[in-house]
């Protein structure tokens, strides 16, 4: 596919079944920059993170998909997975609630985590993180989530796969940063 015109796109859950873990195996395997991370940045204490190697994180990744556990969704033109978006119950990200800068804004049940979006160079530009965060959205509200957070990068700043203000704002979520912090949360209430 060349040029920039939009394409439709089918965002799934990557689930234990084969074609689920086939297709992130075979979008991690064609990513080396996803790869190296496998979405394990936040879903490990820093500690282990620090100690892990891309095998290790891959493999992590791997497990928890086999386990059952809800690791996100991929977005697809056709059959080919062009895009990745990790989102889970917050609880399955240890880093993120051992965090100081991004702790708990209150003690809300059924919050999920969105920490972040993945999309090759050649998909850039072309709705592909939209359709993953309106999938991502919908899986969470399938799964029981009672509302999604994400944490927008600050301009100019690292981070940038955790996603824009602007892209989280335009699907409806709010700020519910608490006063005094330096990093915002923006909260989507699943229940409305």
């Amino acid at each position: 596919m060349s040029g920039a015109e939009p394409a439709e796109y089918s965002v799934r859950p990557v689930v234990a079944d084969d074609a689920g873990a086939q297709a992130l195996e075979r979008f991690s395997a064609d990513h080396g920059t996803f790869r190296w991370c496998s979405c394990q940045r936040w879903r490990m204490s820093s500690g282990e993170f620090r100690s892990s190697d891309v095998a290790g994180r891959a493999r992590a990744l791997a497990d928890e998909v086999a386990a059952g556990a809800p690791v996100g969704v991929l977005a697809f033109a056709g059959e080919e997975p062009v895009g990745w978006c990790s989102i889970a119950p917050r609880e399955r990200y240890r880093a993120l609630e051992r965090s100081r800068v991004l702790a708990r804004v209150d003690d809300t049940d059924g919050v999920w985590s969105l920490v972040c979006f993945y999309v090759p160079g050649a998909w850039r530009g072309r709705g592909v993180t939209g359709a993953l965060l309106r999938g991502a959205l919908a899986y969470a509200r399938l799964r029981g989530a009672v509302a999604v957070e994400a944490y927008p990068a600050p301009e100019n700043g690292s981070y940038s796969h955790m996603g824009p203000r602007g892209l989280f704002e335009r699907e409806g979520f709010v700020d519910v940063t608490p006063p005094g912090r330096k990093r915002s949360v923006l909260r989507h209430d699943l229940r409305a």
